[in-house]
């Protein structure tokens, strides 16, 4: 079941909705297997039509439903009401079976977002999400997510789209080319021209710039003429 469309602000998108990862239910599934072969095998010890019979038979189901009840079906309610959710605004936690709690975390409030794994987790690829948030409660925790890698690169994706750091590039950086560039034009030094030297290379310069080319001489026949004195 994904997150109640009615829950979600206008334009806003779901973009990742998760429980935790299902390792939460191997020990509760062991519970169930061998809670239900003890009391299997002792009902099947306790032969007899007797009044103590019939009382210890009821006292093993009873002892088998109450470890089961706590053990294997309130693991599962945990597991099967806690929920991660990340939308294009904001990071929603949501858990409790009586009592309901949840927390909403925009993503402009978010700083920062790293996993850990341990052997097991790398194993079943889940892991613990840490996220750091500009609140009271500073970093949480999101244990057990499955493909903890795959969602914290798209959490970070969207926190810094969040923050605008993503948008950097492109016309940002030629406004701050430009704006180096302007800086380097103004502190360049500028140029003496009292100095004689500086002045006699500048009119040197002049004479040549001003200097016809050779396609633009007038030609002189007497100049290419051999018998000319």
């Amino acid at each position: 079941m994904g997150f109640p469309q009615r829950l979600l602000g206008e334009g806003e998108t779901v973009v990742i909705h998760t429980r935790t990862h299902v390792k939460a239910l191997l020990i509760p599934v062991i519970v169930l297997l061998a809670a239900a072969a003890a009391v299997g095998f002792a009902l099947g010890a306790l032969s007899g039509d007797g009044t103590g019979t019939s009382i210890g038979r009821w006292m093993l189901v009873v002892a088998g439903l109450a470890v089961l009840a706590r053990w294997s079906v309130w693991p599962f309610l945990v597991w099967l009401t806690r929920t991660y959710t990340v939308t294009s605004e904001r990071l929603i936690t949501r858990e409790g079976v009586v009592s309901r709690q949840g927390r909403d975390i925009p993503l402009g409030r978010i700083n920062d977002v790293a996993y850990s794994q341990d052997l097991v987790d790398r194993i079943l690829r889940c892991g613990s999400l840490n996220v750091s948030a500009a609140s009271e409660q500073g970093t949480i925790v999101l244990r057990d997510v499955p493909a903890v890698h795959a969602v914290q690169l798209q959490l970070s994706e969207l926190v810094r789209e969040a923050h605008g750091w993503s948008t950097r590039g492109g016309a940002a950086d030629d406004e701050l080319e430009q704006e180096l560039g302007e800086g380097r034009r103004e502190v360049a030094p500028e140029v003496d021209y009292r100095q004689p030297r500086v002045r006699a290379a500048a009119e040197d310069a002049s004479r040549r710039r001003d200097r016809p080319l050779a396609s633009e001489e007038p030609y002189d026949w007497r100049r290419d003429d051999p018998g000319e004195p």
